[in-house]
């Protein structure tokens, strides 16, 4: 009797385990998480709107929320220090924050100041305080960034937003506090 090979071959061939998926490559891998999420935020979207279906809704008048730079009026200057140049920077920083910081003049044409601009005008004309002001914000300056700069209008102008000169005044003014200047 013959041996019956092909039958058992096809069996074998039914039997044999189908080769494994290709691995995705990355780009597909994102567009098929991309549609995967896609649908979640339909599907979440959808939730939403049923579960929020039956809320009243008024509308909102954009005029009541929506104020512009004009509208509002400037922040109040906070409690002042106790000693004058402290108070004199605090009012210099405050100044800065609320009319604007300049670099290269001492005030230009938008009314906006420099750190000497802010504590000459706010010194009223005592050029005594205006010194002490000014060696407490170099001194203040020469902490944070070292000897090497050689005065505050040479440090403000060499700034591009007053961001960190605004910073530093604030910062004499905490350190001519702690010295009782």
């Amino acid at each position: 009797m013959p041996q019956t090979r092909p039958a058992m071959d096809q069996i074998a061939a039914a039997t044999q385990a189908p080769a494994p998926p290709k691995a995705l490559s990355l780009e597909e891998r994102l567009t098929l998480i991309n549609t995967e999420m896609t649908a979640r935020l339909d599907e979440a979207a959808v939730a939403y709107e049923v579960n929020t279906a039956h809320i009243p809704i008024e509308p909102v008048d954009l005029a009541d929320v929506v104020t512009g730079p004009g509208v509002a009026s400037p922040a109040p200057l906070p409690d002042l220090y106790p000693t004058p140049v402290a108070a004199l920077l605090q009012r210099a920083h405050h100044r800065l924050l609320t009319g604007g910081w300049c670099k290269d003049v001492l005030v230009d044409e938008d009314g906006a100041r420099c750190m000497l601009g802010a504590i000459r005008i706010e010194a009223r004309g005592d050029s005594g305080l205006q010194a002490a002001a000014a060696a407490a914000l170099l001194d203040a300056i020469r902490r944070t960034f070292g000897d090497h700069v050689d005065s505050v209008p040479s440090f403000n102008d060499a700034h591009g937003t007053g961001r960190i000169p605004l910073r530093m005044v604030d910062r004499a003014a905490h350190l001519a506090d702690a010295r009782g200047l």
